[in-house]
């Protein structure tokens, strides 16, 4: 009796043995191609993205984080093919992967849908380059020099040494006013000066008030025009021209010497003067 359950265990074995070999057999093979295919995945991905990353590069007017970003986002969809073709050699149904994939895409997508349409603008702003890095703008309520340009925000630095950070979502979509694209910027001041001012000798104080600056560009040449008569002024249109670097230096430093130009001349700045209402009763 005891013989015969020996023999019987010892048959048990054996076939749990042969078992366990064609599963070995079998899905051992499975996996060593399985790594194979990462291994050469892998070295094909590679090199992939060095050529692409060459041809990103030979394209002077590449923005760096375009350039950036379109390397990651390729790499990551070669990467996510490679690992699909792995589950598909491994057995794994990849068309059902592939539905929870996107069904996991759209939960993802409706939770995230003011980050996604953040993502959508900064793409379309690398990819138009409405503005860059360095360039002064305006959007949103905003003025400042574009600092840094991500992939869901931009950041500005505002005249007040302020750190505005603008989603890309709105930015996009909104008016943008770039100061820098052609190079120069033109000041607009009202001066008002008296009735009893002369004409000409105005014109010559005001003009000596832009062109007495280094930063005042003088092409665009600046120019002096009558605007308006008003109630109790005359008022002269003044518009110097300057770099956008320089231009609030401009913008200040012509103010200051308009007053300065118009006292040497005897030229009045008028005010308002205070009425004294008497009370009847």
């Amino acid at each position: 009796m005891q013989i015969e359950d020996v023999g019987q265990k010892a048959q048990e074995a054996k076939e749990w043995t042969e078992i366990a070999i064609d599963y070995g057999i079998e899905y051992g093979t499975k996996i060593i191609l399985a790594i194979i295919i990462w291994i050469i995945g892998k070295w094909i991905i590679n090199i992939i993205m060095k050529v692409f990353k060459k041809m990103l590069k030979k394209n002077q007017n590449m923005d760096e984080t375009l350039e950036k970003f379109l390397s990651n986002l390729v790499k990551s969809i070669l990467l996510v093919l490679l690992i699909i073709a792995i589950l598909g050699q491994l057995g794994i149904d990849t068309a059902s992967f592939a539905a929870i994939l996107a069904a996991a895409g759209l939960a993802v997508g409706l939770a995230l849908q003011g980050s996604l349409s953040n993502f959508a603008g900064g793409v379309l702003i690398m990819l138009f380059r409405p503005f860059k890095v360095g360039d002064l703008i305006e959007a949103q309520g905003e003025i400042g020099v574009v600092s840094e340009i991500q992939i869901f925000t931009t950041k500005l630095a505002t005249p007040g040494n302020k750190l505005a950070i603008i989603p890309n979502g709105a930015l996009s979509n909104g008016n943008i006013k770039n100061y820098t694209e052609l190079g120069q910027l033109r000041v607009d001041l009202t001066i008002g000066v008296s009735y009893d001012a002369d004409i000409k000798e105005t014109k010559e104080a005001l003009m000596r008030a832009m062109t007495s600056q280094e930063k005042v560009l003088k092409d665009p040449a600046p120019t002096v025009n009558m605007g308006e008569l008003a109630d109790s002024s005359v008022n002269y249109e003044v518009r110097p021209w300057a770099t956008p670097a320089d231009y609030w230096d401009v913008y200040f430093q012509t103010i200051e010497n308009c007053k300065i130009e118009l006292d040497k001349a005897g030229i009045e700045i008028p005010y308002p003067h205070g009425v004294e209402i008497q009370k009847q009763g």
